[in-house]
């Protein structure tokens, strides 16, 4: 199963999403897109780690992230990825357009068809006013398109908002 939790910035939805996880009853992989560009970034980022538990496996990967999918989801087995956006804002960052497509594409290819248990989480982005300056906007626009083809590949797609989901899509 392919579960999408989207929601704004300290909304509960990593909570949720390692909760589902931790549920699950089955061993998880944590894989981080994050990387430390600050302090408040490697305060964030040292946050998350306290909260998750100390047996799952973690695996760092700010840009291959379909490679990484491919290689750890398994059968009786899951994945928990955080954040789609993160990981979309490092290949904006690359400033390299052909990657960025590849590793949508590929993303979305090897999605449906990967075995266990796969939650992603993203930020939602597009539900305020359009940003200034053009990077920004991008962000939106390639984040929405994003959210827009992963939700057509999982099974169950929520929306938190203050720590409350909202069943936006599911799929038995």
């Amino acid at each position: 199963m392919r579960e999408l939790i989207l929601g704004g910035a300290r909304s509960g939805k990593s909570r949720l999403a390692e909760q589902h996880a931790q549920e699950s009853g089955l061993p998880v992989t944590y894989i981080a897109t994050a990387t430390v560009q600050d302090n408040e970034m490697r305060a964030r980022i040292a946050h998350h780690r306290a909260q998750r538990p100390g047996h799952w496996l973690l695996v760092e990967e700010p840009l291959a992230l379909a490679a990484v999918l491919q290689h750890r989801a398994a059968e009786h087995h899951c994945v928990l990825v955080d954040c789609l956006t993160l990981w979309l804002t490092n290949l904006l960052c690359a400033q390299d357009e052909a990657r960025l497509r590849q590793e949508v594409s590929a993303l979305l290819e090897v999605l449906p068809g990967l075995p266990g248990r796969i939650i992603l989480v993203s930020n939602e982005t597009g539900m305020g006013v359009v940003p200034l300056g053009e990077l920004t906007r991008r962000y939106c626009d390639e984040a929405g398109r994003l959210h827009q083809a992963v939700a057509q590949c999982c099974e169950k797609v929520i929306l938190t908002v203050a720590g409350l989901p909202l069943n936006l899509k599911e799929r038995t």
